[in-house]
């Protein structure tokens, strides 16, 4: 694993997703190892020769930059941290960056969302808990740990994430899942939903996406752990297909009365 330091100019950025305004990433990159992760289109606009997973670059700086940003009185709007990075990946419980902005956008009270695969983000439920307009979300692909370990092997277990949406809700601080990538035949939904009962305000999804450059590491591991799905996920999947299992979401978000606030399909 490659880590470095560096100096970033910008922070904030505008938002091309629905749900947020402007996005903040800590980091360039992610240790979590993710073996369908999409945000590997990143890689282009650095200078590592490392695979997609095993370098991280650290902006160090990113609390002077964003006090700067948010001086210049920007119109507030809802600021997603981790877009393409994760804000508390491993790396993070030495760095403190995200926890750093999070002091910052506290003192401006801007709306926040957060989205990761992390317990760790119950250490800053104090600085959570400032914010007027506040969502935590963890990602649920699965409550299989072995399924898990071997798509998201440096993430916290599934488990983990299920308790830290417990804490976090039971704080007063609003919580979602995010069930997503869903991975077919791997990924169980009324599981997910009947685990999630309690812990969170609403769920979001997202099928899997396989066009951006992570399909041969999908193929590759399906070929070694599941071979018995190779020509299923082969076959890519067709909009019909994720019809039917986002007709399957909303049958379940009606079954156990948690609000779905959105799909997305790629």
């Amino acid at each position: 694993m490659k880590i470095n330091q560096i100096q970033c100019k910008t922070l904030l950025t505008k938002s091309r997703l629905p749900e947020a305004d402007y996005c903040i990433n800590p980091y360039v990159g992610c240790l979590h190892g993710c073996i369908y992760c999409y945000s590997r289109f990143m890689k282009r606009f650095t200078r590592h020769a490392e695979k997609w997973g095993e370098f991280v670059d650290v902006k160090v700086n990113a609390p002077e930059v964003l006090e700067r940003e948010l001086a210049r009185g920007l119109k507030k709007g809802v600021i997603l941290i981790g877009s393409v990075t994760d804000g508390y990946q491993p790396i993070e419980k030495r760095y403190k960056v995200t926890r750093a902005i999070l002091e910052v956008l506290s003192r401006y009270d801007f709306p926040i969302s957060i989205l990761t695969k992390s317990d760790l983000v119950i250490r800053d439920a104090d600085l959570l808990r400032r914010f007027t307009e506040c969502d935590v979300g963890l990602t649920i692909t699965t409550l299989d740990s072995g399924v898990a370990k071997n798509f998201e092997p440096r993430s916290s277990p599934p488990q983990q994430r299920l308790k830290a949406l417990e804490i976090l809700h039971s704080s007063g601080i609003r919580t979602y899942g995010f069930i997503g990538p869903i991975l077919p035949e791997l990924t169980n939904l009324e599981s997910i939903f009947v685990a999630l009962q309690g812990k969170v305000d609403f769920v979001m999804a997202e099928s899997l996406n396989m066009k951006c450059g992570n399909w041969e590491n999908i193929q590759n591991l399906l070929a070694r752990k599941y071979p018995h799905l190779l020509s299923l996920y082969q076959s890519r999947f067709s909009q019909k297909y994720w019809g039917q299992i986002e007709r399957e979401l909303r049958i379940l978000n009606g079954k156990f009365k948690i609000p779905l606030k959105g799909f997305y399909r790629h």
